[in-house]
């Protein structure tokens, strides 16, 4: 009888455990499939989108790089350079990642070589080449590689490429997609043969056990009954007296209300955790949930939650959530793989239990003191073998077995709740990325949608974000025609600008000649005075004329400044590029400041290191202005002491600090230092600007324009070179011009000017006959007073000029020379006058003028046979650049411009009469 309670109670054991493995074996199988399917959603959610993601960045980054280089090469603005310098440093790192997801495909990883071969090569061939020609104003070298342009091959070669290979993956994820949906509905197929399978066995097994066992519980059934009727409470126990099987079946009855009553209270709190995870979408409010609602279960005074992150040797356990903490004990903030009992739990992937923690350095914080724990639980939770996360609770009493089962239970259920959320996190992600592909995954999501209400869950969540990335793409588009908008606002106020700048140039075209003109009869009037030939003033009266000469040379250095000034923002300043010898500037500044200097009690001296090479080519008359304006600065500012001049070469630190692009060239240094007042550091940079000096207020102590500094400045810049200004107030000043010698820079001048030349060719017609004027005009030929007499008496000289002004003045200064002149106020009585008579030795024609201007007159003059050859002097009060060329294209013999120097003109004057007189 022993035997055989023992056999029945064996029986109940084996069926519940023949119950439990079928079961078991089914949500093994069902969790593989699942896993298996959730881990191809992923393969194609993240891997296939990520390819094709960066398939389409590596064609941005190649098409990007091709239309930055286009733009730098048309318009040479450096900013069009950003594109081409971020897709050159953002391609290969995307090839590379493209590579690592591709390189166990030998085609595809072919395909990838060749595409980074016609990268590399387009780069080698023709960005780099072309930016650096672009840069250099190589302008010929690169009209002759865009007659091939290879570049465009290889960028079409490109595209061909990427589309190919995007193609390839695009049908590879279409498999992918028809092959989970043929081993989906194997699983649905699988399930009902299962269920159908798992049924039949549990029913056998149950008919069987439950007819050994019928016969041995009907002495205990009004007992079970009762327990029946009291509303399910498990709480409930069998009494027996007697010592039979009765009663080990009634004890076997009570042991099992126990653990039912266990089980009922585990699967409960299973069932809170998991409606608790439902809805979580981040990984730090599930910890946070997590150890809330568990914490008060398992009676723990204290939690800390780690999450896993990162990968291979950059692991690390990283505090995600709290529960109970105070102030600086929450807990470590990471751990790495077996660091500590929750970096060892992790590595092991087991739990840990301590019932006696003394020294534990967890305190558990109330209202009224602290509590030391004496049981502290350590649980690892896993997904398919990996760590996921480590918990740790502490709690002043043991934790029971009841607790332990119920996290045994917790382990893989909380896992896959881990994976769960953050593949929510992953989808959402990847959702943000592609609106097609989020479509996809949603049809997907619903298919799956009867087997898994989380994957359920995903979709209306995966639904909900493409409607908002419509929302975000209708908002995108509306900002796309806006930005358009904007770019052609700014347009147009370029093309504003551009007419602004023109304006300028013209007013200061016309400002200039309007200046020159009245100033010319002063300067001429004033300097015929000045010499007073013929004794008619006394030295007072001389002596005004000289200072009313004297100012109006000083009005024109200032008209010359604002031009200078005007010509290099216009960029329309040609340098003059030659061999300037360094040994001839001490003794040029010497000539020049030496007498200023002794005026004023300075001592005054240039040194040259023995070292300085002979000859610097660069444009020696901007070099000698710009020493010119410091060292007259320096003499002004300076009372007492001295002011010296420095030449030296210049350090090579100093190129790489301040011209880094001239490393290559010989640079000089040369340092102006005075004793003077010196600059405030505040104003060191406001003096380089126009019109402002050290003493800016209405009440200049020194007096000057305040452009010397600017165009100084100005004229460095276009010289390849830097000023670099050390001074301190009371104390003094250094400027040190840095120069490089350019010997190539003469080829880009030539270039600038050829294509200057070639534009207005090209708007011309047939041009007039010119008589070629002479390269270099010595204006200090010295001839005798006899000759220049001889030279000049009974010439006939014709003046064409509309300012009465100037008529007046160079009517006297020509007869006070012995020549007849007469006068024809504008162009058209120019040609009345010389239809009458054709002799007259020279011309001096007036450029703006009314009714017929000095260029068409030349140009008529030129095309008449009978005066064609006589010479003609331009006289224009306009100074702006190319005046003289398109004098001399008109038919002017030679150039001069007002307001003029009378020694200057009557030496043009001998140079073109000696030339009629030999003719």
């Amino acid at each position: 009888m022993r035997n055989l309670r023992i056999n029945i109670k064996w029986k109940i054991l084996i069926g519940y455990f023949l119950i439990i493995c079928c079961v078991g074996t089914s949500i093994l199988v069902v969790s593989n499939r699942i896993s298996s399917l959730q881990l191809e959603i992923e393969t194609i959610t993240s891997r296939d989108i990520e390819i094709h993601n960066l398939i389409t960045t590596l064609r941005y980054n190649a098409v990007s790089m091709e239309t930055s280089q286009r733009g730098f090469v048309i318009t040479g603005t450096e900013i069009y350079l950003e594109p081409y310098t971020r897709g050159k440093a953002e391609w290969e790192a995307n090839y590379n990642t493209l590579y690592q997801y591709l390189s166990d495909d030998p085609s595809s990883r072919k395909s990838l070589e060749e595409i980074k071969i016609t990268i590399q090569n387009w780069i080698s061939e023709a960005g780099e080449p072309t930016i650096a020609m672009r840069k250099a104003n190589n302008t010929q070298g690169i009209i002759d590689f865009f007659n091939e342009d290879t570049g465009k091959q290889q960028v079409d070669d490109l595209r061909t490429q990427l589309e190919t290979l995007r193609q390839k993956e695009i049908t590879s994820t279409r498999d992918h997609i028809l092959d989970l949906k043929n081993r989906n509905d194997m699983l649905i197929i699988s399930l009902y043969l299962m269920l159908i399978i798992v049924s039949i066995i549990s029913f056998i097994i149950v008919s069987y056990v439950s007819g050994t066992i019928v016969k041995t519980i009907k002495d205990v059934v009004k007992t079970i009954s009762e327990i029946a009727s009291s509303s399910g409470d498990l709480s409930t126990r069998i009494k027996v007296n007697t010592r039979d099987e009765i009663k080990d079946l009634a004890e076997a009855t009570n042991h099992l209300l126990s653990n039912l009553n266990d089980q009922y209270w585990i699967q409960e709190k299973v069932a809170e955790v998991a409606t608790m995870n439902q809805g979580i979408n981040d990984i730090p409010t599930l910890a946070k949930s997590f150890l809330t609602k568990l914490a008060p279960m398992l009676d723990a005074a204290y939690g800390v939650f780690y999450i896993r992150t990162g990968t291979g040797d950059q692991q690390r356990l990283v505090k995600s959530a709290s529960y109970a903490a105070f102030g600086d004990e929450a807990g470590h903030a990471s751990f790495r793989l077996g660091e500590g009992l929750i970096g060892q739990a992790a590595l092991e992937k087991r739990t840990f239990l301590l019932n006696a923690a003394p020294d534990h350095k967890v305190s558990l914080q109330t209202g009224l003191g602290k509590l030391e724990p004496k049981s502290i639980l350590i649980i690892p939770f896993e997904f398919e073998g990996k760590v996921e996360a480590i918990v740790e609770f502490a709690s002043v009493e043991s934790f029971t077995s009841q607790h332990l089962k119920l996290l045994e239970q917790l382990e893989s259920h909380f896992g896959v709740a881990i994976n769960n959320v953050q593949g929510r996190m992953e989808v959402e992600r990847l959702l943000s990325e592609s609106q097609v592909l989020t479509e996809e995954l949603q049809t997907q999501t619903e298919e799956l949608q009867t087997q898994s209400e989380e994957l359920q869950m995903q979709q209306e969540e995966m639904r909900m974000t493409t409607e908002h990335l419509e929302e975000q793409n209708l908002f995108a588009e509306q900002k796309t025609k806006e930005l358009e908008k904007a770019k052609e606002e700014l347009e147009t106020y370029s093309e504003q600008l551009r007419r602004s700048s023109q304006y300028k140039s013209n007013f200061l075209a016309n400002m200039s000649h309007e200046l020159r003109t009245p100033l010319n009869s002063i300067l001429i009037l004033s300097q015929m005075l000045a010499e007073n030939e013929n004794n008619t003033l006394n030295s007072d009266e001389a002596g005004y004329a000289k200072v009313i000469h004297t100012s109006g040379n000083d009005l024109l250095a200032l008209i010359d400044d604002i031009l200078d000034l005007s010509k290099v923002e216009a960029g329309k300043m040609i340098l003059t590029m030659d061999e300037v010898n360094i040994s001839e500037i001490p003794e040029h500044m010497h000539l020049l400041f030496n007498p200023v200097a002794d005026n004023k009690n300075l001592s005054f001296d240039i040194h040259v290191d023995a070292n300085v090479p002979p000859v610097l080519y660069t444009d020696g008359q901007r070099l000698q202005q710009i020493l010119k304006n410091l060292l007259s600065n320096a003499i002004k500012f300076t009372e007492t002491g001295s002011v010296a001049m420095n030449i030296q070469n210049a350090d090579p630190k100093d190129i790489q600090k301040y011209i880094p692009d001239q490393i290559d060239k010989h640079v000089l240094a040369i340092s102006v230092s005075d004793t003077g007042i010196g600059i405030p550091l505040d104003k060191q940079q406001l003096i380089f600007e126009a019109f402002q000096q050290v003493d800016g207020e209405t009440n200049r102590q020194y007096g000057g324009t305040g452009l010397g500094l600017s165009i100084c400045n100005e004229f460095t810049k276009l010289l390849r070179g830097r000023i670099i200004l050390d001074s301190t107030p009371d104390k003094g000043s250094v400027f040190t011009l840095f120069v490089p010698s350019l010997p190539d820079m003469e080829k880009e001048q030539l270039v600038a000017r050829n294509q200057e030349v070639a534009a207005a060719v090209e708007t011309k017609l047939e041009p007039p006959a010119v008589v070629s004027a002479p390269d270099i005009v010595d204006y200090t030929v010295s001839e005798s007073t006899e000759y220049e007499g001889q030279l000049f008496k009974d010439k006939k000289i014709l003046l064409v000029e509309d300012d009465s002004r100037n008529i007046f003045a160079l009517v006297k200064a020509l007869e006070n020379k012995g020549m007849n002149v007469t006068v024809a106020n504008n162009g058209k009585q120019c040609l009345e006058v010389m239809s009458k008579q054709t002799d007259f030795d020279l011309i001096l024609m007036d450029i703006m003028m009314p009714i017929m201007d000095g260029y068409e007159t030349m140009k008529a003059i030129r095309l008449d046979s009978a005066i064609k050859y006589t010479p003609i002097i331009a006289l224009t009060a306009k100074a702006m650049k190319s005046d003289r060329d398109k004098c001399l294209e008109a038919g002017a013999s030679d150039y001069i411009s007002k307001p003029l120097n009378m020694d200057q003109l009557f030496s043009l004057m001998r140079v073109w009469l000696t030339k009629q007189v030999e003719h």
